[in-house]
């Protein structure tokens, strides 16, 4: 008993500033990938001939892509080791970076954001799985949460980076620009990452043993509630995703600067959250915090209804409630995907991949949904926020409850 707890106790020591902060840069290439793009849609449309929905669509092709590569990262991985298959994943994504960066036509656009989603999503499955092999119980929760909050600043840079390269330059370098981080990556996890899941307990390969795996982990009611949690949520983020421009830009005039500032206070709020869900790990019971965040959310899911259906969306009603929505957020999605994360040591790589793919796949089904009323009424948007958190209510308090 005592050796297995000295080698937890290894384990646990391996887990350094520097691995924390490389696999906080693997978690920042979507939402670089995406916010630092969205800004320039209007402009990728007029160059490449395309309508905005064709535009959009490389959106939904990118969160697919994110998907299905944590869904097919995380089992590889289980069978292969960590290191190599996430060295391939970056260079894959560097590669479909500059693909992008050159694109001549918004199809091939879209196909190398699929590759580029793909490996990405590949990517960050398995940085998450180097984490789960190496820290367990308060410990796992803190680690996680310090990335969601250091990792919040991609998305608070990312608007802000765009647009300063479209007052500057081309929409195009918004990609050479992932291109150049992606070789960065590289770097970093050549000098950083060390294999952490060693012969002896890596997995049979293979799709029936995938299948297995799954079955296995899916059969955990507690991880499906818990994914449940986090997916849902991760659902009424990208309901803002998709829809805060129209409302705040096209329903109230603000500015693309305002907004992009907008956007990056909205991700400080998550960022700041998630810092204080890393401290009370260990102190507060990690379910309650999950609640106080989807208890405010659902709140400002209500908030913003009651302004759409009646009042017009009013500015102020739609900033608050935006804030409110995102700051739960860093409350809700890493203790979620913590809690899930623990309820399958045995199988981490597949448990984080099936956390990823539900994540991702409810990015892209609610995204587009959200923006069926067009750019002038929140209506669909807030009916979103406040379905997918009341989901995520039924994850904590029906699937994930307590064992008697």
């Amino acid at each position: 008993m005592s050796g297995q707890a000295d080698v937890a106790d290894r384990h646990r020591a391996l887990v350094t500033s520097g691995l924390v902060a490389t696999v906080v840069f693997l978690t920042a290439i979507a939402p670089l990938a995406t916010d630092m793009y969205v800004p320039a849609f209007p402009r990728v449309a007029a160059e490449l001939s395309a309508t905005a929905t064709q535009v959009q669509l490389t959106l939904t092709t990118f969160f697919v892509g994110m998907a299905l590569g944590q869904l097919m990262g995380g089992p590889v991985s289980d069978q292969r080791g960590r290191r190599g298959p996430l060295l391939v994943a970056i260079v894959v994504m560097t590669v479909a970076s500059v693909v992008c960066a050159l694109t001549p036509t918004i199809g091939v656009m879209a196909g190398a954001r699929l590759v580029q989603g793909f490996a990405g999503g590949w990517a960050m499955v398995i940085g998450r799985a180097v984490i789960v092999d190496l820290a367990t119980g308060a410990q796992l929760v803190r680690v996680l949460n310090i990335i969601a909050a250091v990792g919040g600043i991609a998305p608070i840079v990312g608007p802000l980076l765009g647009a300063v390269i479209l007052q500057l330059s081309h929409w195009r370098v918004s990609f050479w620009t992932v291109a150049a981080l992606g070789v960065a990556m590289i770097v970093c996890v050549l000098v950083v990452v060390p294999e952490t899941l060693p012969p002896e307990r890596r997995h049979a390969g293979g799709l029936r043993a995938f299948v297995v795996a799954g079955r296995e982990v899916l059969r955990n009611r507690r991880y499906v509630g818990y994914v449940l949690v986090s997916g849902s949520a991760m659902g009424a983020v990208f309901a803002y995703v998709a829809t805060s421009a129209f409302v705040l830009q096209s329903m109230n005039g603000m500015s693309p600067i305002g907004y992009s500032v907008d956007f990056a206070a909205n991700a400080v709020g998550m960022t700041v959250a998630s810092f204080v869900a890393a401290r009370l790990a260990g102190r507060v019971a990690t379910r309650t915090v999950i609640a106080v965040g989807q208890v405010a959310a659902l709140a400002a899911g209500i908030g913003m209804l009651i302004g759409a259906l009646w009042f017009d969306t009013p500015l102020l009603v739609a900033i608050v409630c935006f804030f409110v929505l995102m700051t739960a957020q860093g409350l809700i999605g890493p203790n979620g995907g913590a809690l899930a994360a623990a309820e399958v040591p045995e199988h981490p790589g597949t448990g984080s991949a099936l956390l990823g793919f539900v994540q991702w796949v409810a990015a892209g089904v609610i995204a587009p949904i959200a923006g069926l009323g067009g750019e002038h009424t929140a209506v669909p948007m807030a009916v979103l926020m406040i379905l997918t958190i009341a989901i995520s209510m039924v994850g904590l308090f029906v699937f994930a409850r307590p064992s008697r």
